[in-house]
């Protein structure tokens, strides 16, 4: 029940922090990959073992691997030993983390997270920590240091609010990302994380979906919305010589309420006439070496870069994905960029250019979509979402890592009627977290999913009894999968779906039937319910 898990004790905690003993309990950890999984991926010690283990099945070196990794990481990222220096623990991240405001552990304070690691580093590699040890604020590297490191670098979904709160602009994700790479160099990882990214390189995207089922699942998409509209429109794959590639989510062509997103994607290129294609082997724009170290990450975001280059195309459109923009705006240029073989973006529609793009070659649908809302291309009737009392989540990645704030609002207003935001100090640059990413979201770790993701939750409940809003809008796929059990649990009678979905409901396509329903198959008159 709710009231269960909101006895949250943020007392003062006995013992000391630096015990490392931690308790792999039901619903509070992901388990770990699978060994195929890690073979696949060429990853270190394939292996079975779960964290409730007692014997991990380390390798015999694996402390010399840990600290070797770390001397490495410290030399190669200056960002990496600027963390491990200048915090000075003032705290004003604590509370700004979602993990820790719902669960009180003190170990999900930002700080003392990345402390965790801070302390291993102290130890080993600062003079002080060398000679002095513990009185220098070092810690030995052992096993349970390793099983905390696990257990806390995954209650942490990188969504990075601690870092707009810091004074000193320390990036704890950053520390966390390292802290899960130096685990992989063990194989210490989790199946959420490594099996979607194997899955990629297998058949090229997160869901393991092969080419005929991708082709299958688009045509599917189409016969839909011929019922829907009357329109047939074009489904172009692996097409060479169109002038843009497009790249989604595989959850967006495979599951709900992702689906809807995909429906308005395919209504909106239709009616502007967008000469693009889809691709079978970079059907994902999602990319989980974010979650699990810098080399994946990099190998994953080649494939679409390489897949662009084949087909040929001008530039890439992006749909409502988090951290694929995340790696785009933040690594892009460093890892695998810039995409000098493409062109800078211009929309073939208005004439405007992109400019922010210039680098990456590659668009946000909603900065897209903007842009032809405003240039007055589309023909949008928001009464046909009047079931709907929106508000809007601002998905961390596009917000806070690549500033898109206004555009998806603009694409609301101008697709809805009713539309109503959450309290300031839980949305844009500050808003929190669905308690769910970086390969959170699985079922065995449900507990800590609804503890971390209760502050969105709770914000979302807020407008639900002032405004009656029964809609939760995102661009996030990661958000659109976890945060229906999120609002089913702490804020029932809310539903989610994509901004692309409030789009296609509103757009007045040329030559469409009378319009019936919605995208969801709901009568377009009907007013939905809210508790």
């Amino acid at each position: 029940m709710p009231q269960e898990l909101l006895r949250i004790e943020a007392k003062k905690p006995g013992g000391n922090w630096t015990d490392p003993a931690v308790q792999f309990r039901k619903g509070v950890f992901c388990y770990s990959a699978a060994a195929k999984n890690v073979r696949a991926l060429d990853l270190p010690n394939p292996r079975d073992w779960q964290p409730f283990d007692a014997d991990w099945k380390l390798p015999p070196d694996w402390k010399r691997i840990l600290l070797e990794g770390m001397k490495e990481r410290l030399e190669k990222y200056r960002s990496f030993r600027l963390f491990m220096d200048i915090c000075v623990r003032c705290g004003a991240c604590a509370d700004k983390c979602h993990f820790y405001v719902g669960s009180g552990d003190p170990k999900n304070m930002p700080v003392v997270r990345a402390e965790l690691m801070r302390s291993v580093y102290r130890r080993y590699f600062t003079l002080t920590g060398r000679i002095f040890g513990r009185l220098a604020g070092g810690r030995e590297l052992t096993e349970d240091i390793v099983k905390e490191w696990f257990y806390y670098f995954y209650q942490c979904t990188e969504c990075r609010r601690c870092s707009v709160f810091c004074p000193y602009g320390i990036d704890t994700a950053e520390i966390t990302m390292i802290g899960r790479e130096l685990l992989n160099l063990i194989g210490c990882n989790t199946n959420w994380v490594l099996e979607p990214a194997a899955n990629c390189f297998r058949t090229g995207n997160h869901l393991g979906i092969q080419p005929h089922g991708f082709k299958d699942s688009l045509e599917f998409a189409a016969d839909e919305l011929e019922e829907i509209t009357g329109i047939r429109v074009d489904v172009p794959i692996n097409r060479k010589g169109a002038e843009i590639l497009f790249v989604m989510p595989s959850a967006d062509y495979f599951a709900e309420p992702h689906y809807y997103t995909l429906l308005g994607y395919m209504m909106l290129f239709h009616e502007i006439g967008l000469d693009f294609t889809f691709s079978a082997f970079a059907s994902e724009g999602g990319n989980f070496g974010l979650f699990s170290s810098h080399e994946l990450m990099k190998r994953l975001n080649a494939k679409v870069y390489e897949e662009a280059k084949r087909l040929g195309v001008k530039w890439i459109l992006g749909g409502e994905c988090g951290h694929m923009w995340r790696v785009l705006h933040q690594y892009m240029d460093t890892m695998n960029g810039p995409a000098d073989f493409l062109e800078e973006p211009v929309s073939p529609i208005t004439g405007t250019k992109f400019e922010n793009a210039r680098s990456t070659r590659m668009v946000h649908i909603c900065e897209f979509t903007a842009d032809l809302i405003h240039s007055g291309k589309l023909r949008l009737d928001a009464s046909r979402n009047d079931r709907w009392r929106v508000t809007y989540h601002d998905s961390c990645n596009p917000a806070r890592s690549m500033g898109l704030l206004e555009e998806p609002r603009y694409i609301i207003r101008n697709a809805c009627h009713r539309f109503f935001e959450m309290p300031e100090n839980t949305i844009r640059e500050q808003t929190f977290c669905c308690g769910s990413g970086a390969g959170l979201g699985t079922d065995e770790n449900l507990e800590m999913r609804l503890r971390g993701g209760f502050p969105r939750a709770n914000a979302v409940k807020y407008v639900q009894e002032k405004h009656g809003v029964n809609l939760l809008a995102c661009i996030c796929a990661i958000d659109k999968a976890t945060l229906p059990t999120l609002l089913e649990y702490w804020a029932p009678g809310v539903e989610v779906g994509g901004v692309h979905e409030l789009l296609g409901n509103a757009l007045v396509m040329r030559g469409e039937k009378p319009r019936t329903t919605d995208l969801r198959g709901e009568p377009l008159s009907a007013e939905v319910t809210h508790a």
